[in-house]
């Protein structure tokens, strides 16, 4: 993961945490846990950084838990990243949209007919809208963040069931996992000329 999507990833992990304290500020670190899907120790971390930035206040409370509060401080960086993460994603929307487009021509033209995501989020969206314009046919949508949600006409699977899968290529269908899902393909065993991205890695 370059410096970049590093940078992208972390303030959108920031986001989400504020958001969601805002909301609810008895939220345990488990639970945020849960609702983000990320690991408890990196809830734990980036809760740190934004008490260390001033963002966010905690208060103890019996028996043994916490209550966060979003500083006014808080209150504004999230208004900033919202506003940010906006403009990113409609310069993602376009780049996505376009490069999508493409390379589903490209993998069309060479004969491949079934395709699979790995990653099932905004891109993923973007993905199959466009797809629906191509003869190309979605066999199923890989994220292990994601098991067991809805994607459209789809349930999310594990990335483990693609050995089980028929397919032709992988599309890595996310911008902010795109090196993570990338390196948990390769650890499969997936061949690099069946991964598809439009992203640099």
């Amino acid at each position: 993961m370059n410096n970049s999507q590093k940078s992208d990833t972390e303030e959108y992990r920031a986001l989400q945490i504020l958001d969601e304290l805002s909301n609810n500020n008895s939220l345990t670190q488990r639970e945020l846990s849960k609702r983000l899907g990320i690991a408890l120790g990196l809830v734990n971390s980036y809760i740190k950084n934004l008490i260390k930035k001033g963002y966010i206040t905690v208060k103890s409370i019996p028996p043994k838990r916490y209550v966060y509060y979003l500083t006014p401080k808080g209150f504004t960086e999230k208004t900033r990243l919202t506003y940010r993460l906006l403009q990113d994603y409609t310069r993602i929307y376009r780049e996505a949209r376009a490069n999508l487009k493409k390379l589903f021509q490209e993998i069309q033209s060479e004969g491949t007919r079934r395709v699979v995501f790995a990653g099932a989020d905004e891109v993923a969206e973007i993905a199959y809208i466009t797809l629906q314009e191509t003869k190309l046919e979605l066999v199923g949508v890989m994220d292990d963040s994601q098991i067991g949600k809805e994607f459209f006409a789809f349930k999310v699977h594990p990335l483990k069931n693609l050995l089980q899968t028929e397919y032709d290529v992988v599309i890595i269908a996310s911008y902010l996992k795109r090196g993570q899902l990338y390196e948990a393909l390769k650890e499969l065993g997936i061949e690099e000329k069946k991964i598809k991205s439009i992203f640099v890695q």
